[in-house]
């Protein structure tokens, strides 16, 4: 097993080798733009009414996937998934945390191996700027533990419940106090466009991690008003987002960095209670589609043709593997890695997914298993559930919160996941079954402990408080 010591020994001896610091400056940056609560059916070109040209314009310019899936239906886990390319039962971090006791020592582990730490390896620059919500005020659990270089941001989501909820850091310092929310999103953009535009030899890594969409909506008052009565609030703050989309690619064009940099779009979870999943069903915090599956765009000029739509099932946590891949460094092989490569894909070379299955947890619960064409949701009752999925309230997309029976769902015929088809297709569902049972032995569920789970260190893990 490599450790994290072992790792920064390699990683001095490789900077101290004028070899490799000519090979590092050849290899691409990477902007992975990550945002929050943002659904399938939010953006322009997955067929939105909200006009958002810049967003549309990164896909016109690249890749548009139609089937990414982030791990998880809400925040943290799904962070803590893209961070390590491992299911957040496997990386240890399958529930969202908050700021009460219960959470004092939870974040992600430090020996867990990121994105940034590997991209290290090759030399890079690791910046990020935004939501964390990994364990920020846990030892080893900060963004600087875990392989950044420099970190501005609000550690999670911004609330009036607690004054630190509030409060903008530079690394680990305090910058501004109670700093007001609709001054967030332009400070953010303000800093990555100005990093892009200082020169450096190294390449960079920029983790551009947005609040918006999740609460509180509440868009700068330039964009206010700006998306009609159609789109409201939320179609203003959606502006807003494509508005710093479109600052970030125009920083990168006007460094003359187009051909050299690897732009990722991608949301963390699918929308709450004001966003729109369509033409799928569900949202955040369930295990339909609409939970699970994100908008998600990658251009890379010169290197991923323009224009491409690709059906292929990929997941958020292939990123890890991807971002090696371009950057030259060997993946871990000390642990189980669930992404996959996905270069081939990206640049056309192989349209396919390289996933045989897919596994939806919801917290600590298995409730479904697919591969491309087939998806089985399993029995399920709200004490099988973590608190966000304990009772619908007034959110129509909270649903199937408990199934008594299995559906088994043709996602090619039914994206929105209305007809059960298993008493057609049993060979399918004993099939998915099957995987469901080898999961569920390797990384857990509920009432299970997988042989390859990591231990979350929560009581009554299921329980907000």
């Amino acid at each position: 097993m490599i450790s994290k010591l072992a790792r920064l020994f390699l990683f001095l001896v490789l900077c101290l080798c004028p070899f490799y610091s000519v090979k590092a400056a050849d290899r691409p940056n990477i902007i992975l733009i990550f945002v929050d609560d943002v659904g399938y059916g939010d953006i322009g070109c997955y067929g939105s009414k909200l006009s958002t040209p810049e967003i549309d314009r990164l896909a016109t310019e690249g890749l548009r996937s139609t089937d990414c899936l982030v791990a998880a239906n809400v925040c943290g886990p799904s962070r803590a998934a893209l961070m390590t390319g491992r299911y957040p039962m496997r990386c240890g971090h399958p529930i969202s945390r908050h700021n009460t006791p219960k959470y004092a020592k939870y974040g992600i582990a430090p020996d867990e191996i990121t994105i940034p730490e590997l991209l290290k390896e090759a030399g890079y620059y690791n910046k990020m700027v935004g939501k964390w919500h990994l364990g920020f005020h846990v030892e080893g659990s900060h963004p600087l533990d875990a392989g950044f270089d420099d970190y501005l941001g609000l550690h999670g989501n911004y609330s009036a419940s607690h004054a630190d909820n509030r409060t903008l850091y530079r690394n680990r310092e305090v910058l501004e106090e109670n700093i007001a929310f609709e001054k967030v999103t332009n400070r953010y953009t303000e800093e990555v466009v100005n990093f892009i535009k200082e020169d450096r030899e190294n390449p960079f890594f920029i983790y551009f991690s947005h609040h918006i969409a999740h609460t509180p909506i509440q868009p700068r008052a330039e964009f206010k008003r700006k998306s009609g009565k159609s789109g409201g609030v939320y179609g203003d703050f959606m502006l807003e987002l494509d508005a710093s989309v479109g600052r970030v690619r125009a920083a990168v064009e006007e460094a003359g960095i187009s051909e050299n940099t690897l732009i990722v779009f991608l949301s963390d979870n699918g929308p709450a209670k004001l966003g729109s999943a369509d033409p799928l069903r569900g949202g955040k915090y369930v295990t339909m589609e609409g939970g699970h599956r994100v908008p998600a765009i990658f251009r890379w000029k010169g290197q991923i043709p323009a224009g491409q739509v690709n059906d292929a099932m990929i997941t958020s946590m292939d990123l890890l593997p991807l971002f090696c891949d371009v950057a030259g460094v060997e993946i871990p092989e000390d642990r189980s890695l669930d992404g996959k490569n996905i270069s081939n894909l990206l640049t056309g070379g192989d349209p396919k997914s390289p996933h045989r299955f897919f596994h939806y947890y919801n917290g600590l619960n298995l409730q479904a298993v697919r591969n491309e064409k087939w998806k089985l949701h399993l029995p399920r009752t709200p004490a099988d559930q973590p608190y966000w999925a304990r009772k619908a309230g007034a959110n129509r997309k909270k649903i199937n919160l408990t199934l008594k029976e299995p559906l088994l769902i043709d996602l090619d015929t039914d994206p929105a996941e209305k007809k059960n088809v298993i008493a057609e297709n049993p060979e399918v569902a004993a099939e998915l079954r099957k995987e469901a049972e080898r999961i569920r032995k390797e990384i857990g569920d509920i009432d299970v402990t997988g042989s390859d789970q990591r231990d979350h260190g929560l009581v009554n893990p299921n329980e907000k408080g």
